[in-house]
């Protein structure tokens, strides 16, 4: 039987972190992290910098790192390459990029594992990221695509629905359904409708949000006005093997940790 969680019946689904993303399955999968994965992502493959997801920084992404002679991401008050998408830009000579996240980058991961083509959207790269699964949709009826917000965690880890990733995998969604993809489940729908409701007042409420309010309580507050550059992405960063890079390079062997 299949189980009422998994949307079936429509073309274009919708949910929440990692449980919702194994519950609605999609050949297509866009992951949104705002705040600031798929952001950072986006900034890093605009460079020309190749992004391998980790599900957190401990001893372990070390090694895989050096396995990979990548530079490995710290943490965000830490001097160097984080999380944030400001020090991606400000970085020089870096090809590859091991990026921990317990949120973006671990539910990027799961889904690659399940066998599902896994993208990296953000409001920087919704637009480009909706013509690029569009064109796939359109050569193959039988794909679907679903996109998963990827939420925050609270203090007791259980997940945080933060509206910017609802914005943002609303906005991807959104452009969709102006390129005629569709059916979209009743999730879908309704986060189409959050997008389109503050569509004409993004980036500003970015700043206004609790994610974005807390990045700027911390200092980051130009990773909000990065998150807000919308449509300015042309690329679309696509996981493979291991790897996330722009959509049109052929994937590279990843060595297995």
């Amino acid at each position: 039987m299949t189980s009422p969680y998994a949307q079936s019946g429509f073309r274009v689904g919708f949910d929440w972190g990692p449980v919702g993303a194994t519950a609605v399955p999609g050949s297509l999968v866009a992951v949104v992290d705002v705040l600031s994965f798929t952001t950072a992502v986006t900034v890093a493959v605009d460079l020309g910098i190749d992004v391998y997801p980790y599900r957190w920084r401990d001893e372990t992404a070390a090694a895989y790192a050096e396995q990979l002679d990548a530079v490995l991401a710290v943490g965000r008050s830490e001097p160097g390459v984080t999380l944030s998408p400001g020090s991606i830009r400000r970085a020089a000579g870096i090809e590859r990029l091991v990026l921990p996240s317990p949120n973006g980058s671990t539910i990027s991961q799961l889904l690659s594992d399940s066998g599902s083509m896994v993208m990296a959207v953000s409001l920087r790269n919704r637009s480009a990221a909706a013509d690029w699964a569009a064109q796939r949709l359109a050569d193959d009826p039988s794909l679907t695509v679903v996109a998963v917000a990827a939420g925050e965690r609270w203090t007791d880890g259980s997940l945080r629905p933060a509206v910017e990733d609802l914005w943002g995998a609303g906005g991807f969604l959104a452009a969709l359904v102006d390129r005629g993809v569709g059916p979209l489940s009743p999730e879908a729908r309704a986060a189409v409708a959050a997008y389109r409701e503050v569509a004409g007042e993004l980036p500003e409420l970015l700043y206004e949000c609790a994610g974005g309010r807390e990045l700027a309580e911390y200092g980051f507050a130009g990773d909000v006005a990065v998150a807000g550059e919308l449509d300015i992405s042309g690329l679309v960063p696509v996981l493979q093997g291991g790897r996330i890079t722009e959509s049109s390079k052929p994937p590279r062997f990843c060595p297995v940790t």
